[in-house]
């Protein structure tokens, strides 16, 4: 026998809020969250909401990053051209402190950078446009984080540069503990090609 459905399961989930950054393109998204005894449910992407915006909607992959330990660095990173990735990042468990950096060569905000905190409890995300360099720094053990990517990986044009470099100046919120041989040995940002 069936039962009344209440709450998240009888209405459509909110929409999703997005907050436009310093950097042209770049947004942080925030779920408006339905909640009831159950606990919570949210829309997390709506491609016309993207499109409406000018932002790409595409999602050609999605991956994932486990990360043991809190102070795991990963980053900076980004695919070349032709064939640049447009990503949407958030934090499915844990914590993590999350950077863009706009590396497109003509934009007024070359090389600024911004942070965001994304956990598991706020449900936020950040949405990072073609162009644009992409890492992160775990705030706590056992962290999780979910890429959608709008372009296929292409092994010949992945590229990145130093976490610590100072021409672009990131302002981590502590020093990395875990970092990858390969990620602390990238080229500074202008040497990245």
């Amino acid at each position: 026998m069936g039962r009344t459905v209440r709450g998240a399961d009888a209405e459509p989930a909110g929409p999703v809020r997005f907050v436009a950054l310093p950097l042209a393109g770049a947004f942080l998204l925030e779920p408006e969250r339905l909640e009831d005894d159950r606990g919570h449910f949210a829309r997390t992407f709506c491609a016309d909401a993207f499109r409406e915006r000018g932002l790409n909607p595409l999602v050609a992959q999605s991956s994932v990053s486990r990360n043991s330990l809190r102070g795991t660095l990963r980053g900076m990173h980004y695919q070349a051209a032709p064939h640049e990735e447009a990503k949407l990042v958030r934090c499915t468990r844990g914590a993590i402190f999350d950077v863009i950096v706009d590396i497109r060569p003509a934009s007024p905000t070359r090389l600024r950078w911004f942070g965001a905190r994304l956990t598991d409890a706020n449900g936020h995300a950040l949405y990072a446009p073609e162009g644009f360099a992409h890492g992160f720094l775990t705030l706590a053990d056992d962290s999780e984080v979910l890429y959608q990517i709008s372009a296929p990986y292409h092994p010949d044009l992945q590229r990145g540069f130093r976490w610590d470099d100072p021409a672009v100046g990131i302002a981590w919120p502590e020093t990395p503990r875990v970092i990858s041989a390969r990620d602390a040995n990238l080229p500074r940002c202008g040497e990245a090609g």
